[in-house]
């Protein structure tokens, strides 16, 4: 296996071990992994999930593989410019299983004594359905008020739920105190490089189906930036082995509500900023996914969409609810977190060239957005 390294203090562990952050920092591992070039001629041939591209993935050279057939998911145009890649379609309904499997397959071979994992919701209903796939048991926190019918999916799966008295903050640190337990494996999608290795899978799958390019810009959500941080590992990959001459613009979405990132990100910082200890209550967003007010690989966040040459943008909750109502009525019905992107370009003008925005988790699984109180009858 590769080895786990902490980009701040350089502490290396094995991908063997249990250690889930670095011991002197406690932040998030990155993955001492180096891809080689993926044939994109001989893609044709190969099995129809993530796993086809195995010169780029950790853990791909021994078979079998955890899988459901993940990925593949269809590229369709909203306009003439702008494409949605309808991540909504993966087997647990969200883009979420790009790197659960990873975190399953990872599991699977070290056999821990225990399984944990903390998610507002997509991110628990992945790991508990890959974890089921994988013969593994699963505990996934959960912040109270997650959706019912994500909660009603990590069950149906076979995890134990843990509903957490607070916020998704508060869920994510009483989880890291259980990961330091002995013999725990934590599945997480945010310390765990691993993850962002499967959802790099996005860009990927971009470039096969454009016949070896990327758009001109990609448009990603942002709240623990899973999704953001694998396309830049992605770019990164193409572009150091030829596979692509131009790196794409990176523009990362947040709600207005929770914006931590954006904030930063107007303001010139490296990192977030502030006074230190628990973070500031934040308003409550539609957005539930990306409400992340203390990511914790924010510098790495940071650092890609500048990059990238890319930006940031936040969107209002009227503006999620108009977009959420805007795709169904093309067809397209998605979660208001899996909207955000879409909002964020309906409300700015286009930028030059292609551009792409992921539509990321499924409309069944949260209903439409309620109107804002006083309307409706």
């Amino acid at each position: 296996m590769t080895a786990y390294v902490c980009p701040r203090c350089d502490v290396r562990a094995p991908a063997s071990a249990l250690t889930w952050c670095c011991p002197r920092c406690r932040g998030p591992w990155d993955l001492a992994f180096r891809s080689a070039p993926v044939p994109l001629d001989s893609l044709a041939s190969r099995p129809n999930s993530l796993w086809r591209y195995v010169e780029a993935l950790p853990l791909a050279t021994e078979i079998p593989h955890v899988t459901f057939g993940e990925g593949r998911t269809p590229l369709v145009p909203l306009t003439d410019a702008i494409s949605a890649k309808l991540d909504f379609l993966m087997p647990t309904l969200s883009f979420k299983d790009r790197g659960a499997v990873m975190l399953a397959e990872l599991a699977r071979r070290l056999r821990p004594g225990a399984v944990i994992a903390d998610s507002s919701g997509n991110a628990g209903t992945a790991v508990a359905a890959y974890a089921a796939r994988a013969g593994l048991d699963v505990s996934v926190y959960v912040p109270e008020g997650t959706s019912p019918k994500k909660l009603e999916q990590i069950r149906a799966h076979g995890a134990r739920t843990i509903v957490v008295a607070g916020d998704r903050e508060e869920t994510a640190r009483t989880a890291r105190a259980a990961a330091d337990e002995p013999g725990v494996f934590y599945a997480s999608h945010v310390y765990n490089p691993h993850f962002l290795h499967g959802t790099k899978t996005y860009a990927y799958e971009l470039w096969e189906d454009l016949g070896g390019r990327l758009p001109d810009t990609l448009v990603l959500p942002v709240g623990n930036g899973t999704l953001l941080l694998g396309v830049a590992l992605a770019v990164e990959e193409l572009y150091g082995h030829g596979l692509i001459d131009r790196r794409p613009a990176l523009v990362a979405v947040q709600a207005e509500a929770v914006a931590p990132l954006a904030a930063a990100f107007a303001a010139g910082a490296e990192d977030l900023t502030g006074p230190t200890g628990p973070p500031p209550p934040v308003r409550p967003t539609l957005a539930e996914g990306i409400a992340i007010p203390a990511p914790p690989r924010a510098a790495q966040i940071l650092r890609a969409v500048r990059a990238s040459g890319g930006t940031f943008r936040t969107v209002t909750e009227d503006q999620i609810r108009a977009a959420q109502l805007d795709l169904a009525r093309r067809g397209l019905y998605v979660e208001p977190t899996g909207v955000a992107c879409w909002a964020a370009v309906r409300a700015a003008p286009e930028r030059p060239g292609t551009t792409v925005v992921p539509l990321c988790g499924a409309g069944a699984k949260t209903g439409l957005a309620p109107a804002p109180q006083g309307e409706g009858g």
